[in-house]
C-alpha cells in the first residue's frame, strides 16, 4: 500500500501542475495583458463620485467635469515644439521640465498626470491641437462641485494619491484622486465607485489599432454610491454665521440617535477653493496659517478643560456613590477652605446650597465637597479615583468615541496611574486633586465629547455613538451606531440634576437667554486661559463654554459650544446655544436681540492681544489685497505668537 501511495501522489500532483500550465498558457490569456505592456495600452474610465446630501435630502456636494493632461515620456517626439506647448497650457519651460522629470521617475513607459484638473475652457484650447503632441493625451475625470459655501470641515476634500499610497493600495494609479479628511475620507470606498478599464492594442509602430481581444477584458465604470449625512444644512450654515470673527467649535447631536446635527469649527473656509488648478495654492495658504488654523477642526480636536459643565457629572457620581442626596446641604461663603490653608473661590450667592440650587448657581463649594466625599469614601485614594474615573468614562469621555470621522482626540480623564506618575512618592489625596470636581485639574474634553455628555444626560443615562452618516444608497450603516451605551449611573439619579439644569435658564446664570415656549436645560462654564507668550506665562481672556439640551421632556437636540477668549459662559457661548436650539426646533428665530448681539460680536481685538497688537492693526494685517484669501477665510486673521493652553479656573 505504501509503495503505491507515494507514486500516486506524485503523479496526481504533476498532472494538476501540467493542467494548470496548459490552462494559463493556452486557454486563459489574461496574463498576456501584463506581459504585453508595450503592445497594450490600458485606458481608465473614471466613475462619477457619489453625491452628498444632508438629512433632509438637500444636495450639498455634486460633481463637475475636469480633464487631466496625461503623459507617457518615452512616446514624446524629439521635434516637440515645447515653447508652443507651454504657451498653450500656460506653463513655463522650467515647469515643463520638472513635470516630465517627475513622470520619468514614475515610469517612462506608463502614463502619469502631467497637468491636472483643467476646466472645460482650458481643455478646449488643448483639445484642438492634441494630435500634434504625441505622448500626451487627456483623461476625463469628475471633480467636486460644492453647492454650498460651508461645511468644509465636514466634507473634507479630494486630492491626488501619492507614491506611498500607490505602493500600498493597488487600486490607485498615478493621478488618481482620493478623499482626505471629513466624510470624503471616511466613506472613500463608498463614494469613489469602481474604475472601468479598456485595453487598446498597438501595432509595431506604436499606433492604436483597436480594442484588445475585441474588448473581452474591458470593464465599465460603476458610479459611487450617494450618501445622506445627519447634518441639518441650514443649522450648519447658521452656526458658521454666528461664529464669524470668533474661534471655537459648536457640536449639536440628536440625543435619541447620536446623529450629529451640526459640526462647526471657526474660522472656516469655502470648500470650493480646494477644487481645480488653484487647489494647491489655496491649501498652502490655509495650511501655513498657524495662528487661526482654519484646517484645524476645533469641534473634534481641541481639548479644553470643560469648567462648570463638568459639575453635572460630579453631582451624578456623588448621587450614585450615595455620598450625597438631593437634600444634602453645604455651606458656601464665596468659597471654602481646604487642605493647609488653601481656598477655592466661588460666586456670591445664598450660603446654604443643595443639589438643585448648587447646579443653577454653579456653586464651586457644593461640587468640590461632593467630589471629596466621593474620593474619601474609599480608604485607598487610588481605588477611589479609579471608581470615579470609570463612572466618567461611561459617558464616553477620555477615549476615542468611535464616530465616523477620521480625526479626533481622546481628551483626558485621570486615573490612579496619572497621579502615581505625578506623585511618585505618594501623599496625594482628595484635597490634592479637588480641581477635578469643577472641570479643571487634569480633566480635558473636546466639544464633541461635551455634546455627547449632554446627550447622555438628556437620555437619562445612555447614548449612541455620535455619527455623521444617515443613509448610504443600497447599504446599511455600521451597527455600532445603533448600539446603546449605558452609563454606570442609574437612571433614577438623572431627574433631580435635570431639574437643576432647567432652572439654570429660569433662576440661574442663563436666565437672560430664555426662549419663550422652549424648555431648555443648560449649564454655563467659564474657563481661565493661560498661555506662554515669548516664554512668559500670561493670563488671557477666559474661554466661554455652554452646554444645553431641549426640550426638557423628549429632548431633540443636545449642544456644546466653546468660544476661545469669549469671557463668561453666558456672554457669547450661551446666546449661541439658545439661537441654535431655536433654529433647529422652530426653523426660525424670535430672539432677534440675541442674534444681533452674537452677529455683531467680534473677538478680533482679543486675538490681536496675543501678539501685542491693537484691533486696528490686526485688521490691517489681514492680506486684503488677496481676493482669494478674503474668500477663503471667513474672518480676519492676526499675526500672533503661537500659544499653548495651560490651565483654567471656573468663575
Amino acid at each position: 500500500m505504501r509503495k503505491v501511495l507515494l507514486p500516486s501522489l506524485i503523479i496526481i500532483a504533476a498532472s494538476l501542475l501540467v493542467m494548470r500550465v496548459f490552462y494559463l498558457q493556452i486557454i486563459d490569456d489574461s496574463f498576456k495583458l501584463k506581459s504585453d505592456n508595450n503592445a497594450i495600452k490600458k485606458q481608465y474610465d473614471y466613475p462619477e463620485r457619489g453625491y452628498i446630501y444632508d438629512r433632509y435630502g438637500k444636495l450639498l456636494v455634486a460633481n463637475q467635469a475636469s480633464y487631466d493632461i496625461m503623459v507617457i515620456p518615452r512616446e514624446i517626439k524629439d521635434d516637440l515644439n515645447i515653447t508652443e506647448f507651454c504657451a498653450l497650457l500656460n506653463i513655463t519651460k522650467e515647469d515643463y521640465d520638472k513635470r516630465i522629470a517627475k513622470a520619468k521617475v514614475y515610469s517612462p513607459r506608463l502614463p502619469s498626470v502631467f497637468l491636472p484638473q483643467l476646466n472645460k475652457s482650458e481643455f478646449a484650447a488643448f483639445q484642438e491641437k492634441i494630435r500634434k503632441y504625441e505622448g500626451f493625451y487627456f483623461q476625463k475625470r469628475s471633480l467636486r462641485d460644492y453647492e454650498v459655501d460651508y461645511g468644509a470641515n465636514i466634507f473634507g476634500s479630494i486630492l491626488q494619491v501619492n507614491e506611498k499610497l500607490i505602493a500600498k493600495n493597488p487600486y490607485y494609479n498615478s493621478g488618481d484622486l482620493i478623499g482626505r479628511q471629513g466624510v470624503e475620507e471616511s466613506y472613500e470606498e463608498v463614494l469613489r465607485g469602481i474604475k472601468g478599464v479598456k485595453y487598446i492594442q498597438k501595432d509595431k509602430y506604436n499606433r492604436e489599432i483597436g480594442s484588445y481581444k475585441e474588448g473581452k477584458y474591458d470593464t465599465i465604470a460603476v458610479a459611487g454610491e450617494d450618501i445622506n449625512l445627519t447634518i441639518d444644512a441650514e443649522l450648519q450654515k447658521y452656526g458658521e454665521e454666528l461664529m464669524i470673527n470668533k474661534r471655537g467649535g459648536i457640536v449639536a447631536i440628536e440625543p435619541k440617535s447620536g446623529e450629529i446635527l451640526a459640526l462647526v469649527t471657526a474660522p472656516s473656509y469655502d470648500p470650493g477653493i480646494l477644487v481645480g488648478r488653484q487647489r494647491s495654492k489655496n491649501y498652502t495658504l490655509l495650511y501655513h496659517d498657524s495662528i487661526a488654523k482654519p484646517l484645524y477642526d476645533r469641534g473634534l480636536l481641541a481639548e479644553y478643560p470643560p469648567g462648570s459643565p463638568f459639575k453635572i457629572l460630579t453631582g451624578l457620581i456623588g448621587l450614585q456613590e450615595q455620598v450625597i442626596n438631593e437634600n444634602t446641604t453645604f455651606f458656601c461663603h464665596n468659597g471654602f477652605s481646604y487642605g493647609r490653608g488653601r481656598f477655592m473661590k466661588c460666586h456670591s450667592h445664598a450660603p446654604n446650597q443643595q443639589l438643585h440650587n448648587g447646579i443653577y448657581n454653579s456653586c464651586n463649594t457644593y461640587f468640590a465637597q461632593t467630589y471629596m466625599l466621593t474620593i474619601n469614601k474609599y480608604a485607598d485614594p487610588a481605588k477611589a479615583v479609579d471608581v470615579w474615573s470609570d463612572h466618567v468614562k461611561s459617558f464616553g469621555l477620555g477615549q476615542f468615541m468611535g464616530y465616523d470621522l477620521p480625526t479626533g482626540k481622546r481628551g483626558n480623564i485621570p486615573t490612579s496611574k496619572t497621579y502615581k506618575k505625578i506623585y511618585p512618592n505618594g501623599g496625594w489625596r482628595s484635597t490634592t486633586i479637588v480641581s477635578n470636581a469643577i472641570g479643571q485639574g487634569e480633566v480635558l474634553m473636546t466639544p464633541i465629547q461635551l455634546a455627547n455628555m449632554m446627550a447622555t444626560v438628556a437620555n437619562q443615562g445612555y447614548y449612541y455613538t455620535p455619527h455623521i452618516i444617515k443613509k448610504i444608497e443600497g447599504k446599511k450603516i455600521d451597527a455600532k451606531f445603533t448600539t446603546k451605551h449605558v452609563t454606570t449611573v442609574d437612571q433614577k439619579y438623572f431627574p433631580p440634576v435635570i431639574s437643576g439644569l432647567f432652572d439654570v435658564y429660569n433662576l440661574g446664570t442663563a436666565r437672560a437667554l430664555r426662549v419663550e415656549g422652549i424648555d431648555i436645560c443648560g449649564k454655563t462654564g467659564t474657563a481661565e486661559n493661560f498661555a506662554k507668550i515669548n516664554g512668559k506665562r500670561t493670563q488671557l481672556k477666559d474661554h466661554s463654554i455652554f452646554v444645553a439640551f431641549a426640550p426638557k421632556d423628549n429632548p431633540k437636540i443636545a449642544i456644546a459650544i466653546m468660544i476661545e477668549n469669549g469671557g463668561f459662559g453666558a456672554a457669547v457661548a450661551g446666546p449661541i446655544a439658545s439661537l441654535m436650539i431655536e433654529k433647529y426646533l422652530r426653523k426660525k428665530i424670535t430672539r432677534n436681540d440675541l442674534e444681533i448681539r452674537v452677529l455683531n460680536k467680534s473677538l478680533v481685538s482679543e486675538y490681536a492681544k496675543l501678539g501685542g497688537m491693537t484691533a486696528a492693526s490686526a485688521i490691517e494685517s489681514t492680506p486684503k489685497d488677496s481676493v482669494m484669501r478674503a474668500k477663503m477665510v471667513k474672518q480676519p486673521q492676526v499675526e500672533v505668537k503661537k500659544v499653548r493652553l495651560d490651565t483654567t479656573q471656573e468663575n
